[in-house]
């Protein structure tokens, strides 16, 4: 058992009584990594389904933010033959996208994204409104326009901003190429930093240090997980740090726009549900979750030496303390 959980992490859950469709389902659920907003899709998506009292059997993979283990637990899901694959984070979806067309057995078993920034990119649909296939979800493409304007409420004065994320993560170079043309418009230059690990983190935020005016952290799953390294750096040399992720505001970062994880999950689990109860995933279009949230923690504001404008306190959705 101890040499299974080296390769990866394995949790399996019950559902509860109560079914929608007659007999047990078995969902295999595929996650990048740990953290609290990719969490929360979990939660959602599992709560949709239970309040829908759906009898649901769970085995929940978690890659721990490794790729390669990521194709190992898609080689795994292909072996037990669910009724219905949710992938959460792009890294995965991309791995299990593949396996599907090594593996027969998987063919006709519907699969769900859900945590995606760019389906298209990554390869996981080829069209929005009939994804054709076994694959359909629910995205998280954010519109970056509004993230800049955000931006330029705390620093009106911005003239660079760093922008660190993993390169290997279609998401995060989908919102780089975004965020670049709605910061040129507004006479903005992002600085981009790649990291290939969490491991990575410490050393890139510090090279954006004296070079950028603020730093900016996507939607991008290698660098949340190592969120309190960014701010230690940004408090330490007093440079700004914002995200995307509002679930990463409270981990000391100044603000965010973004959405609501958990709802986020509760979407995809009500496309679950259609699909378990007979919608084809080929016919079913990928779903956007439009309503954003803004989200404000003065005091980490404070300690990277951002004075918060009472006007912006008074357009939070959320004040954190």
């Amino acid at each position: 058992m101890k040499r299974c959980l080296c390769l990866f992490a394995v949790l399996l859950v019950l559902g509860m009584a109560g079914p929608a469709r007659a007999g047990k389902v078995l969902i295999d659920v595929s996650q990048f990594v740990e953290h609290p907003a990719l969490d929360a899709v979990l939660k959602g998506f599992q709560d949709e389904l239970k309040d829908a009292g759906m009898d649901v059997e769970y085995k929940i993979y978690n890659s721990q933010g490794n790729m390669s283990m990521a194709y190992q637990i898609a080689t795994q899901v292909a072996a037990d033959k669910p009724d219905m694959i949710v992938a959460i984070a792009t890294p995965n979806a991309q791995a299990l996208v593949k396996q599907y067309d090594k593996t027969e057995t998987l063919k006709g078993t519907p699969m769900l994204f859900t945590a995606i920034t760019d389906p298209l990119l990554a390869g996981l649909v080829t069209d929005y409104e009939h994804p054709g296939g076994d694959v359909t979800g629910v995205s998280n493409q954010m519109p970056m326009d509004k993230h800049v304007e955000m931006l330029l409420k705390f620093l009106p004065d911005m003239k660079k901003l760093g922008f660190l994320y993993n390169a290997g993560e279609m998401n995060s170079v989908s919102n780089l190429k975004r965020i670049t043309a709605a910061a040129k418009d507004r006479g903005i230059e992002v600085v981009p930093v790649t990291v290939t690990s969490s491991a990575d983190v410490q050393q890139a935020a510090s090279s954006l240090v004296g070079n950028v005016d603020a730093i900016y952290i996507p939607t991008d799953n290698t660098v949340v997980s190592a969120m309190e390294v960014v701010v230690k750096v940004g408090r330490r040399s007093q440079t700004p740090v914002f995200v995307a992720d509002t679930d990463s505001v409270s981990r000391g970062a100044i603000a965010a726009l973004g959405f609501d994880y958990y709802l986020h999950g509760r979407q995809t689990g009500a496309m679950a549900i259609r699909i378990l109860n007979g919608a084809k995933p080929a016919d079913t279009p990928v779903e956007f979750q439009k309503k954003l949230s803004f989200h404000i923690y003065p005091a980490a504001a404070g300690k990277m030496g951002v004075e918060v404008p009472e006007a912006l306190l008074k357009q939070a959705d959320v004040i954190h303390k």
